[in-house]
């Protein structure tokens, strides 16, 4: 099942199918933070493109965080699953709490991560969002609104692998999908790597440093 090497390796072989973005004067690269970016880095590296941060949070469902309901980036732009939400049966009073703190911890994050330089003007940009890799589709989904709500003109979305089932719906989302493997069994991100170890802030503000 494993595929890639590293987020490093995974960027490189991306980096192969979006030449034709290299060294495009209207175009960057914005990595997911965390393990987005270092992803991201490779690919501003090998298309000689300036790179940049954005950060999303997910939501996580009562009891169960690791069970995505929605997410939030850090200017405040949120998506839902509403299906899910019924599903699990989740009250309003917990998503206004969640996302007022995950926004808040967006805004710490954002700060963290910029005391390097301020963000990007991506204002009539091609703009291509980088992770490394996608499950829900929650967290590029509202990566991909941000974005258009801060005026890109293109949106580009490049992964390394993605469930299968997800592609139509991110294909209509964004103008440009690119991807390497979607699999119609999908567990986890990290099983289709060797090296998935969590990346922390330190290693985000390094390679944006770089």
């Amino acid at each position: 099942m494993i595929r890639f090497k590293d987020r490093e390796e995974a960027g490189k072989k991306l980096a192969h199918l979006l030449k034709e973005y290299k060294n495009r004067q209207d175009t960057i690269i914005l990595g997911l933070a965390r393990g987005g970016v270092v992803t991201a880095a490779v690919l501003a590296h090998e298309l000689a493109l300036p790179l940049d941060v954005v950060v999303v949070r997910k939501i996580g469902a009562p009891d169960n965080e690791e069970l995505a309901i929605g997410a939030i980036t850090e200017h405040g732009v949120h998506v839902f699953n509403e299906v899910l939400i019924k599903q699990v049966g989740v009250a309003q009073t917990y998503i206004d709490a969640t996302v007022a703190r995950e926004r808040e911890e967006c805004e710490k994050r954002e700060k963290l991560y910029r005391t390097h330089k301020s963000a990007v003007d991506i204002t009539g940009k091609t703009v291509i969002l980088v992770d490394d890799g996608i499950a829900t589709g929650l967290t590029m989904e509202a990566a991909v609104k941000d974005v258009r709500k801060r005026g890109a003109h293109k949106v580009v979305v490049a992964v390394p692998v993605m469930p299968a089932d997800v592609v139509d719906s991110l294909k209509q989302l964004c103008d440009e999908l690119i991807y390497l493997i979607a699999p119609e069994h999908f567990l986890a991100i990290g099983a289709f790597y060797t090296d998935f170890a969590q990346v922390n802030h330190d290693k985000v503000i390094k390679v944006l440093k770089q």
